[in-house]
């Protein structure tokens, strides 16, 4: 059996970031008395003293604040989890369910997901990131709320294109492909590994003559260890352009590539809520 309870750890959080009884009784809607009371019942069932006054504050004394630092993840998960029931009970959602292809620029992903948090801190989301020709299980598709994805058919909702996303031939500036006279032809870029991510487009180095990987990122560092060269997402490689630690390739044609990503929202959809309305003004922004 516990000697102490969850409201008194809360009344004691609130009077040290207030600094007062008083103040925490006012947040509180108690009378200062009953936040004295609860107080002093917490240290005397402790045996510990968590609190002295210093001039008109109350602050904790080293063991005080030893303890609560021990108890505020527990009433951080406690009202959140009243949060929950809240929403619950109003029927606001809970939970967004995204899917996103893995070439979508990563950092317009995290900013609207800033934005989206800090609207809606109540929302928790789902992120599923893909690779179109990968192998999904279909649950992830057809249960997602939003899908930012490089293809269409077969995914049932309202679709609509969002971006084109560029792609840029490119290899590491050591590469010996920047030693051979320009511009470089099919024929000597058959001589060297053609680095691909699982969703690229067909080019016309053969599958045969490619080595394919299953993530950009390890599309990129094998690149970036000249393992050979490839189109990578120019969003994703931006730095490296810019330091010239990759460089792109003085090719005779087909420099750039642009696949195209498109908003999906799932057909059960038909009225989006508050929330998904505001999260697809974000991505369309």
């Amino acid at each position: 059996m516990q000697k102490t309870t969850l409201e008194q750890w809360a009344i004691l959080e609130k009077v040290v970031d207030l600094g007062s009884f008083a103040r925490a009784a006012d947040a509180l809607h108690r009378s200062q008395s009953s936040v004295s009371y609860n107080l002093s019942l917490l240290q005397e069932r402790l045996g510990v003293t968590l609190l002295i006054p210093q001039g008109r504050r109350a602050v904790l004394t080293p063991a005080g604040e030893l303890l609560l630092n021990r108890v505020r993840p527990l009433l951080n998960a406690f009202s959140h989890v009243e949060m929950r029931a809240a929403n619950l009970q109003d029927g606001m959602r809970t939970r967004l369910k995204l899917v996103v292809d893995s070439i979508f620029p990563r950092g317009r992903l995290f900013a609207i997901l800033r934005k989206f948090q800090q609207a809606y801190p109540r929302i928790q989301v789902q992120l599923t990131e893909v690779l179109e020709s990968t192998q999904q299980d279909a649950e992830v598709f057809t249960e997602a709320d939003i899908l930012i994805v490089t293809r269409r058919q077969d995914i049932n909702g309202r679709g609509e294109w969002l971006m084109n996303i560029d792609f840029v031939a490119v290899a590491h500036h050591e590469h010996p492909l920047f030693a051979t006279p320009a511009p470089l032809t099919e024929e000597i870029l058959s001589l060297y590994p053609l680095i691909r991510m699982a969703d690229s487009r067909e080019s016309a180095v053969t599958a045969s003559d490619a080595w394919t990987f299953s993530t950009v990122d390890a599309a990129i560092e094998a690149v970036m260890s000249e393992v050979g060269y490839g189109w990578l997402p120019q969003a994703h490689i931006r730095s490296q352009l810019e330091t010239g630690s990759l460089k792109v390739l003085p090719l005779s044609h087909g420099i750039r590539r642009a696949t195209p990503l498109h908003l999906i929202v799932r057909e059960e959809l038909l009225s989006p809520d508050e929330a998904i309305s505001y999260f697809l003004t974000l991505i369309k922004e």
